[in-house]
């Protein structure tokens, strides 16, 4: 199967999603480009940040101060590292640049409690283990060893929730850009990286002490911090455009309303700061409610209107998604929301604002 067969793919990777402005992009890039690299840094923050005038679009709501400093992190001999709370597109981030820097987003670790160092560096097919010894042909390269190969970016999602010795298997390729396949002689045995290849990871602060990471780790990163975003009406633009993009791949008919959007938003704001837009203090839900958490309800939303009623969805459907995202983390969690749809909801003016308040017998318990 092709990157051009992807038509039925739920997500494609965004060098095969924005593929039309990579190309237009590096055929109008001007700019010097670091070594191994695409594009060069600025062509790369336009595909990140947008450019009207050649067509690329926005795809990342945030502070563009932050773009660059990644992105010249990237350019110096140190890994970059992500961190904030859940759903503060951590890892979009770092899929649009490693796409932008290296043509490719899809050298993916997934960090996690049953992550392995074979998962990050190499296997081996053991059938030719055993019938020919260790070579490079029984060699099952994995990303890092295969970023390092060919001077790729290699993304590390949830670094933090690996163990620390596997989390150390980055030390020496990130310090002295080899890596060494012991089980090999000669050449074959040590792998020096490719001109381009740097590492980007990602920590969410919510839970980054999980498996804290060394201190000699720590200091072969750079530190980001992707922050919440802070303006209303950026959000809801955001959410808009990400649920309708959903939406239409689900093969929903109409776009999500205005209306609901801006019930939908300003609820998960309050709740996500614990303070109403008027200065009245909450109770703040352990729960993320993140702007992809409201994308997610968002998207519930619309295809629980079309496909059981087929219409886009009303403020009712609010109740019934957020149930699910709002006891994550503690059966609180539903005590609090059910306490905001009573005291909060009210105060609102709004036809979607009372239906919001009419609905509430809908939480469960």
């Amino acid at each position: 199967m092709t990157h051009d067969d992807t038509t039925d793919h739920q997500r494609p990777p965004a060098e095969v999603r924005f593929a039309g402005e990579l190309e237009r992009l590096r055929e109008n890039d001007t700019g010097p480009r670091p070594p191994g690299w695409a594009l060069s840094l600025t062509a790369a923050r336009r595909f990140v940040v947008g450019d009207e005038a050649l067509g690329v679009t926005r795809k990342f709501v945030g502070d563009t101060s932050l773009i660059d400093r990644a992105l010249v992190t990237l350019a110096t001999s140190r890994g970059l590292m992500l961190v904030g709370e859940p759903g503060t597109a951590k890892s979009l981030l770092s899929e649009l640049v490693a796409a932008a820097v290296s043509g490719t987003s899809t050298l993916t670790i997934q960090g996690g409690a049953a992550t392995t160092e074979d998962q990050i560096k190499y296997s081996w097919n053991y059938a030719l283990l055993v019938s020919e010894g260790p070579s490079t042909r029984s060699l099952v390269p994995a990303p890092l060893l295969e970023g390092m190969a060919a001077g790729k970016v290699v993304r590390f999602e949830e670094i933090t929730r690996c163990p620390l010795e596997v989390q150390d298997s980055l030390l020496s390729p990130l310090s002295d850009r080899v890596l060494a396949i012991p089980e090999l002689a000669g050449p074959d045995a040590m792998v020096f990286a490719r001109e381009g290849f740097n590492v980007i990871a990602t920590a969410n602060t919510r839970d980054r002490g999980v498996n804290e990471m060394s201190a000699a780790l720590k200091r072969r990163f750079n530190f980001e911090t992707v922050f919440p975003i802070a303006d209303f009406a950026t959000e809801l633009e955001l959410v808009e455009a990400e649920a309708g993009r959903l939406l239409e791949r689900s093969g929903v008919g109409v776009a999500p309303r205005r209306d609901v959007l801006e019930v939908l938003v300003t609820t998960f704001r309050e709740l996500r700061n614990a303070t109403t837009e008027d200065g009245r203090t909450m109770d703040r839900l352990s729960s993320v409610m993140s702007t992809a958490e409201a994308v997610s309800v968002a998207h519930a939303v619309g295809v629980r209107g079309w496909f059981l009623r087929g219409e886009a969805g009303e403020a009712a459907d609010i109740v019934a998604c957020l149930a699910g995202t709002a006891a994550k983390d503690s059966p609180d969690d539903l005590t609090r929301l059910r306490r905001y749809l009573e005291q909060q909801a009210p105060r609102r003016d709004g036809e979607q604002w009372r239906a919001l308040h009419a609905a509430r017998h809908l939480l469960p318990g």
